[in-house]
């Protein structure tokens, strides 16, 4: 019975990790992203946001694939991703300061049982958010209830189970805990679980010290092995990130291990009582120690070990698509900026090639459309993909501008590939020389607020571009019908310069109006639109 109540207390505590994981990320999922993208600015403030980010989601996991989302995104370097990943790596240390603090010292898992009841009734008639937080309630009462029942477990098997029982404190028996660790962290792919497992057994007197600490430290390392298998057939950047987390956990797992014996020494003589009597608060001490150890090395070579996992996993996805990754499609807002972060290279691609078409060879770059569309189709069919069925108004918001965008990206594309031939009649309309450059140049400022993400300035500029050509078109096209009239130049020749002004003055207003559906998904501000409409 003990063996059967320690094995259904860990099952609570896996259902609530799971629950109140799952209900944090549906309250601050959003905020948090905003959170990392807010204060990311350097490997050590990623490190801080990492650690923040999971102490607050209960979640490595949830952190690290925000930090894939917004690096695929083109919103954040790959070096400032990999502190928040170091830095998640502390923040799944503060689960078990809640189960030595909280659930062994003050014994609340039956105090706690109430607060299930009130999480439950609170899913059950309420909604959206009160629902949420109802759970993540009941998930952190059933975490406690948890950990009590593996402690009454673990008590009831402390004379058939004890130190001897396990590989013995010798530097192969470390290695053989630390492959359990491994295998634990895997089956149950919740590394706090098994520390929270380790804690109680080391409480109970059924492990000593070391045998813990080897444990913690494989479970630890198997915290990897999930990031690593969800990355098999992901983009380049989620495959970087995955393998970084597994290297930069084994070099800090491997550290550790060697670190036990000076640690325990360490305490005998500071503290031998401390020790003694409260083993479990020593050992995950050292649990934290040893990542905060771990970030202190690595972040100082976030920048070159960033360049070495370039190098490893090297980018062979267009720019364009690069941030498409199907792991983000299960998170609208992710997987809708990952879309987003496609059309804005669509969009550039476009834009530097009607700067070619108008002339300027130097700024602007021919692209080749063909190899364009087949981008644009990729990106269509994965903003297809995203499952919108239970997402939050912004989100749905963000789906429907984006596909405007889409829309219009689509027909810029087809005014540069069917009509490109109505550009070069351009030429023959008197007094457009001038007007031509002065296109180019604004359509340069517009291609350097969208390479830069100023989002409301690229529409704002774009909108101010659209009514100066249509306001430019009307007296080009009274001077084109004047010059027939005289006989200056021949009907046909007439029509052609016609079609020549309708094609820039079309051009102008499809990267108006993407710009302004881009500038509105991403700000969730409604533009001035007046000047947009068909």
């Amino acid at each position: 019975m003990s063996v059967i109540q320690a094995l259904g207390g860990l099952g609570l505590f896996l259902l609530g990790m799971i629950i109140m994981t799952d209900s944090l990320r549906n309250l601050a999922g959003d905020a948090m992203r905003k959170l990392l993208l807010r204060f990311t600015h350097t490997p050590l403030s990623g490190a801080v946001t990492g650690t923040v980010a999971t102490a607050i989601l209960q979640s490595s996991s949830a952190t690290t694939v925000a930090a894939v989302g917004l690096v695929g995104a083109g919103l954040m370097g790959f070096a400032e991703a990999l502190g928040i990943i170091f830095g998640a790596n502390i923040g799944t240390t503060i689960t078990g300061w809640f189960v030595v603090l909280l659930g062994f010292k003050l014994k609340i898992g039956s105090v706690l049982m109430p607060l299930i009841l009130v999480g439950a009734l609170l899913r059950l008639f309420t909604k959206d958010r009160w629902a949420s937080i109802g759970m993540a309630i009941a998930g952190f009462g059933l975490i406690f209830v948890g950990i009590y029942l593996i402690q009454q477990g673990m008590a009831d098997l402390q004379k058939l189970v004890t130190p001897e029982n396990f590989p013995g404190d010798t530097f192969s028996g470390r290695i053989k805990l630390l492959l359990l660790g491994i295998l634990f962290s895997a089956v149950t792919q919740s590394s706090s679980a098994g520390v929270a497992v380790t804690l109680t057994a080391l409480y109970a007197g059924a492990i000593n010290f070391p045998q813990a600490a080897a444990l913690v430290i494989g479970m630890d390392i198997g915290t990897t092995v999930t990031a690593a298998l969800a990355t098999i057939g992901g983009t380049v950047g989620s495959r970087r990130t995955g393998l970084s987390h597994v290297i930069y956990n084994l070099f800090t797992g491997t550290g550790a291990l060697f670190l036990i014996t000076p640690y325990v020494l360490l305490w005998q003589w500071l503290g031998p009582d401390v020790f003694k009597n409260h083993a479990e608060i020593v050992l995950i001490a050292f649990h934290t120690s040893f990542n905060i150890l771990g970030v202190s090395i690595a972040l100082p070579l976030s920048h070159q070990f960033a360049r070495m996992m370039e190098r490893l996993i090297p980018e062979t996805e267009p720019a364009c698509t690069r941030s498409l990754d199907k792991a983000l499609l299960h998170d609208p807002a992710l997987a809708l900026t990952a879309a987003q972060s496609a059309l804005k290279y669509e969009a550039v691609a476009l834009l530097k090639h009607v700067v070619f078409l108008l002339g300027d060879m130097t700024k602007g770059r021919e692209s080749n459309l063909l190899e364009l569309k087949y981008e644009l189709i990729k990106t269509q069919s994965y903003i297809d993909s995203i499952d919108m069925s239970d997402s939050k108004v912004e989100h749905h918001d963000h789906f429907i501008n984006l596909f405007h965008a889409m829309d219009h990206i689509q027909r810029l594309h087809d005014r540069c590939y069917v009509d490109v031939d109505k550009v070069t009649d351009l030429k023959y309309i008197e007094d457009t020389e001038s007007d031509r450059k002065k296109v180019a140049a604004v359509f340069i400022e517009v291609i350097q607020d969208l390479e830069t993400n100023d989002w409301l300035a690229t529409a704002e500029r774009a909108n101010e571009l659209a009514a100066n050509i249509t306001t430019r078109v009307d007296e080009l096209r009274h001077s084109i019908m004047e010059h027939v009239a005289e006989n200056r130049i021949s009907v046909p020749r007439g029509n052609a310069s016609l079609d020549a002004v309708r094609w820039l003055d079309r051009i102008s207003g499809h990267v108006a109006r993407l710009s302004h559906y881009l500038a509105d998904g991403s700000n969730g501000q409604d533009l001035n639109s007046a000047d947009l409409n068909q």
